[in-house]
């Protein structure tokens, strides 16, 4: 079954090109040219990855983002047009898993869709890991705490489960953007810092004193042993 991506770019000639990039290489593309349209289509079938412009008119790529993480782990790769822009930051902290800067490079595109569309459906995973009173099913695609659901994104999720695989050793945010990402040069660290963050404020009791993700200054991350 071909994977499917859900394009959301209100430019028509831009969601042509990503269209018949995407449909070259075998994917299924179903196109919205605005935000509402963009949760219509979501609402009606799932997706293996949504491509996300953030400057929208109307409901914007941000807004869009948050209502995906809502109810939804779909990955999520933003669209901007400045790398070094706040937008990148914002997105991520909206949810998305991802960014990919305009003009796009085809080669750059199709290797961050074919990334998260191959980690969404990756099925060989470590049986259940547990670290302090957190119980991590990476198989299943859950964290629980105590018996009660911890709702992480699937990169948080994949994030997690690479750390806690490596106890007590610490993982450089390049050996984490290799790992969990799948690239390195295509690369950038705040992708790592911002779901670094995200994901403490969900696992950690008291985020502002890290225990189950810990930094270790000058080489990266690590869950304590």
């Amino acid at each position: 079954m071909p994977r499917s991506v859900l394009v959301v770019e209100d430019d028509a000639r831009i969601r042509r090109v990503v269209q018949m990039t995407l449909r070259r290489e075998g994917f299924d593309v179903t196109e919205a040219s605005s935000g509402e349209e963009a949760l219509q289509c979501l609402a009606g079938r799932p997706f293996d990855v949504v491509l996300l412009d953030l400057r929208l008119p109307g409901l914007d790529g941000f807004q869009v983002c948050r209502e995906i993480r809502r109810t939804s782990t779909t990955p999520v790769i933003m669209v901007t047009a400045r790398a070094d822009s706040d937008d990148v930051v914002a997105g991520l902290e909206a949810g998305a898993d991802d960014y990919v800067t305009k003009p796009f490079v085809p080669k750059e595109l199709l290797a961050r869709v074919r990334a998260l569309t191959r980690r969404a459906r990756d099925t060989g995973e470590p049986p259940v890991i547990t670290v302090g009173d957190l119980q991590i099913s990476p198989a299943a695609g859950s964290v629980s705490r105590g018996g009660s659901p911890v709702a992480l994104t699937r990169t948080e999720l994949r994030l997690l489960t690479e750390l806690a695989a490596e106890r007590g050793r610490a993982l450089s945010r390049e050996e984490l953007l290799q790992r969990v990402w799948g690239y390195d040069y295509f690369g950038d660290s705040r992708l790592v810092d911002v779901h670094i963050r995200r994901l403490r404020k969900k696992v950690e009791l008291d985020p502002a004193r890290p225990a189950v993700v810990t930094t270790v200054r000058g080489m990266g991350y690590r869950v304590p042993v």
